[in-house]
């Protein structure tokens, strides 16, 4: 996790216990804190590492399509969706690679398409009161001549990813309706409806 814990003056980190290491990290931190009215208080906080990722939409702007994922999803299962299986734009860790080659890796795994330049957006906290990972957001323009496989994820991880090409309106209306209710692909596709306003 970076910057260094000591980079903050208004903050001590006073103890940090693993929790857990098995998935991923969980971690219980012990810090003091100086408010604003300068006096110091002890907290404490758990904090989930899963280390940083980056996730894109492909989009065919002339045909006005975008491709995404659906597959299952434990936490959003136990947490009350009905079956589990989100939509989302592909995405994954860095797992060592800069985000550029790793979003790379990932939609060709994920999708089977095989992407050309590619556009930065921003990078993201996207649940920074528990976890420390930080996503970067990538476009990139694609057509069905970049499909290099079927895609589907790698097997050999336990992925088991239905590939969709949808049309943008089609998608958006699915944010409208709750169908599509993952944050990082629902930035992205708010993205792209304001991209086309502007084209």
């Amino acid at each position: 996790m970076s910057p260094g814990p000591d980079s903050n003056p208004n903050v001590r980190i006073e103890r940090v216990d693993v929790l857990s290491d098995s998935w991923y990290t969980l971690r219980r931190v012990e810090f003091d804190y100086r408010s604003a009215n300068g006096e110091w208080a002890r907290h404490q906080r758990e904090a989930y590492d899963r280390g940083n990722g980056a996730t894109i939409l492909l989009v065919d702007w002339e045909r006005e399509t975008v491709v995404l994922t659906r597959q299952f999803r434990v936490p959003a299962y136990l947490n009350g969706h009905p079956d589990g299986m989100l939509i989302e734009a592909p995405a994954g860790l860095l797992d060592g690679d800069d985000p550029e080659s790793a979003i790379r890796r990932e939609v060709e795994e994920e999708t089977g398409y095989r992407v050309g330049s590619v556009t930065y957006l921003f990078e993201l906290f996207m649940s920074p009161g528990s976890v420390t990972e930080r996503v970067a957001f990538f476009a990139a323009d694609y057509s069905p001549d970049d499909k290099v496989a079927d895609g589907g994820g790698v097997a050999d991880e336990g992925e088991d990813i239905e590939v969709l090409e949808l049309g943008l309106d089609d998608a958006l209306g699915r944010v409208a309706s709750g169908e599509i209710n993952d944050g990082k692909t629902v930035l992205l596709l708010q993205w792209a409806a304001q991209q086309r306003i502007t084209r």
